[in-house]
C-alpha cells in the first residue's frame, strides 16, 4: 500500500502544466478508495473526498 501511494505521489511531479487538476482528482481518488477499503470504511466514499481533495490541490498547484 505505501508503495502504491509513493509512486503515485511521484508520477504527479513528472506531469506537464494544465494537466494537475485531473491528475490530482484521479491520484486522490484512486489514493482515497484504498484507504477506504483497507480501514474498512466505505471506497466508494474514500474516492469521492479523496478525487474532490486531490483536483482541489491540482487546481491551486498550478497557479
Amino acid at each position: 500500500m505505501t508503495a502504491v501511494v509513493a509512486l503515485a505521489f511521484l508520477t504527479a511531479c513528472s506531469s506537464p502544466t494544465g494537466r494537475s487538476a485531473a491528475q490530482g482528482a484521479g491520484i486522490g481518488g484512486a489514493t482515497g478508495a484504498a484507504a477506504g477499503a483497507v480501514t474498512g470504511g466505505s471506497a466508494g466514499t474514500g474516492a469521492i473526498i479523496g478525487g474532490a481533495a486531490g483536483a482541489a490541490a491540482g487546481a491551486a498547484s498550478e497557479q
